[in-house]
């Protein structure tokens, strides 16, 4: 399996369509060749979802779908938001709404949010629970 490939063979399924032409886009934050090793690392697990073949899906974005996205994998902003103002979560600056607006917010959101949860220890949820997350994840992930 080589970082550059848009597909894997039929051993381990196709990668989702639109997950494959949001790799071949250019002018991309994400390095291509890291959106494709998320989706090929995905595919190799077996995962057929499209929002675990566009994310590290480790513990905090595996949380973060269950928690913001839509039943098409589509992110939910107000869930989203609401889910960063329950972990304290300053995302007033983040006005920006030109094109790619939401992946941006998604992605600076997410890291935001990873740096709070790994000094915490404890994710809040929008309804108020707390989650904690696996020591392996809060070892890798705290400054």
């Amino acid at each position: 399996m080589q970082d550059n490939d848009t597909t894997l063979d039929d051993a381990f399924g196709p990668i989702h369509p639109e997950v494959a032409a949001d790799n071949a886009k250019r002018n991309s934050v994400v390095a291509p060749k890291y959106k494709h090793r998320y989706a090929n690392r995905a595919v190799a697990s077996g995962l057929k979802r499209k929002a675990a073949q566009r994310s590290s899906w480790d513990w905090l974005a595996q949380t973060i779908a269950g928690e913001c996205l839509d039943e098409r994998d589509h992110l939910d902003v107000d869930a989203f938001l609401a889910l960063l103002d329950a972990n304290g979560v300053d995302h007033s600056r983040w006005t920006n709404r030109s094109k790619g607006w939401e992946g941006r917010l998604r992605m600076t959101g997410r890291l935001a949010l990873q740096r709070v949860v790994a000094e915490a220890e404890v994710l809040v949820t929008r309804d108020g629970e707390e989650l904690v997350p696996p020591a392996e994840w809060v070892a890798k992930h705290a400054n």
